[in-house]
């Protein structure tokens, strides 16, 4: 999107750019802004990552919090409502995230147990649960194979994750080859 994020040493977040949908986490209505700002936490931040519109970070608690533009979900917090301050997203019990990633306007979390979770638009397959239905709370991906995630990336409307056993899974939209498939076939 149009806004950027930054964990600095002492592990607290900048924003700043476009505020249009209160990606910046911060109360200035949707006032851009070109220079860094605070985001108000009492935890440390471990890992950002932004999608077009909305922001989401791990804490050191392994909590992930999502905040901005929510019109398909993408904040994971069961509504469709923007949201300028971060809220809490709900990944099971006793779970918690080891990576998460922001596309155009959907999430995903690699948890503590390697089971990936993704919540939001899905209208390209993105969510990785077999269906394009939309989910406003976080559902299970389907990495197929018994594999387990290390990591993930999501781009516009499509994911990748790397499994446990080092392979790479891609689904979603593919329309431009970016699933790695050979073709252009979703």
């Amino acid at each position: 999107g149009d806004h950027t994020c930054a964990i600095l040493d002492d592990r607290s977040l900048k924003c700043w750019g476009d505020n249009g949908d209160g990606q910046l986490g911060i109360d200035s209505g949707d006032e851009s802004k070109n220079s860094p700002q605070d985001v108000p936490f009492t935890d440390y931040i471990v890992a950002v990552s932004l999608g077009e519109s909305h922001s989401c970070v791990i804490t050191d608690d392994k909590d992930v919090r999502c905040w901005g533009d929510n019109t398909y979900g993408q904040l994971g917090d069961g509504t469709t409502i923007e949201r300028i301050a971060p809220t809490n997203i709900y990944l099971g019990s006793g779970r918690t995230a080891i990576a998460v990633s922001a596309g155009e306007a959907h999430t995903c979390a690699v948890l503590d147990d390697g089971s990936m979770k993704c919540w939001g638009d899905n209208s390209n397959g993105q969510l990785g649960d077999g269906s394009d239905t939309s989910s406003l709370s976080p559902i299970r991906s389907r990495l197929g194979g018994g594999d387990t995630s290390i990591s993930v990336s999501s781009g516009s409307y499509h994911t990748c994750a790397l499994t446990d056993d080092r392979l790479v899974k891609c689904w979603g939209d593919n329309w431009h080859g970016q699933l790695g498939t050979g073709n252009n076939i979703d």
